[in-house]
């Protein structure tokens, strides 16, 4: 039977409202979290214990919010979660930057066995390493201090950074730097002058993702940081839960709508650059 125009309009009509129509669907489940989150940390204590919750709150107010500054260091945890996310994921995307080029442009035995090992490395749970880890950072005398931290989130990401990057290298077209070694240029000029900048969605996506993983990283910082100066943002949020595990429950979500405002402000200023690099290093990944 053949399609009239009419027919194929509608079609296309229907088909473009389905997908919108899921697109919607779908931010509405990846947003509903976060809005009950928001709407939490909102309401008095009564809305709070009330049988019959209401998705807004019926006499919003700040008393969540001043109750949670009141209870727990927030702005020094914060502060130290911020230093060690963006030390570590700088210090991450820094060292994965080279490597990712030479195991990228130098294929060999090793080369494929460094990428095989990447890949097995992010399969171990924490657990396993973390008795071994402690030792090593007694040793070193860098338990309970933000620099063991973030080195420890620096070799935790940096498998991650050195996958992603790969992809991104490999997208770069060998004959610019060919063009460039005619022209005089050596490796490390080559690295810097032409291939870094073609890289910058890339290292963007890279970073994101490095900074995220150590903003919100748990089990690490629980074991490694005793001191309340020196605990980060998600070690501080166990402490709205009580003795028998009952949850303080307005101030905890007011501190927890305060942890995720940083990652959002962070994608939201790279979203561009974010997209355009993961669709990048999906190419060639």
């Amino acid at each position: 039977m053949k399609r009239t125009p009419a027919k194929v309009r509608a079609l296309r009509l229907a088909g473009g409202a389905g997908q919108y129509l899921a697109l919607a669907c779908y931010l509405i489940f990846l947003g509903f979290p976060l809005l009950w989150l928001l709407s939490t940390s909102f309401k008095t204590a009564r809305e709070l214990g009330s049988l019959d919750p209401a998705w807004l709150p019926r006499h919003p107010g700040l008393d969540n919010y001043r109750a949670a500054f009141d209870a727990q260091p927030l702005l020094r945890s914060a502060l130290n979660s911020l230093v060690v996310a963006c030390a570590a994921s700088l210090i991450s995307v820094t060292v994965a930057v080279p490597a990712a080029y030479a195991l990228a442009r130098h294929r060999s035995l090793v080369g494929r066995a460094s990428s095989v090992w990447i890949l097995v490395s992010q399969t171990f749970p924490f657990v396993l390493v973390i008795i071994p880890l402690f030792l090593v950072l007694k040793n070193l005398r860098l338990i309970d201090s933000i620099a063991g931290l973030i080195a420890v989130y620096v070799v935790w990401n940096l498998p991650f950074s050195l996958w992603m990057l790969q992809g991104y290298v490999k997208a770069v077209p060998p004959s610019l730097e060919e063009a460039a070694a005619i022209d005089g240029a050596g490796r490390v000029r080559t690295l810097v002058s032409v291939v870094l900048p073609l890289l910058a969605p890339g290292l963007v996506a890279t970073l994101m993702f490095s900074f995220v993983t150590a903003w919100n990283e748990f089990f690490f910082a629980l074991v490694l940081l005793k001191s309340p100066e020196n605990q980060t943002m998600s070690v501080i949020l166990t402490r709205f839960l009580g003795a028998e595990g009952v949850a303080d429950l307005g101030p905890l979500a007011a501190a927890s709508v305060l942890a995720t405002i940083p990652g959002l402000v962070f994608f939201a200023l790279l979203q561009r650059r974010l997209v355009g690099g993961m669709l990048a290093g999906a190419v060639k990944a």
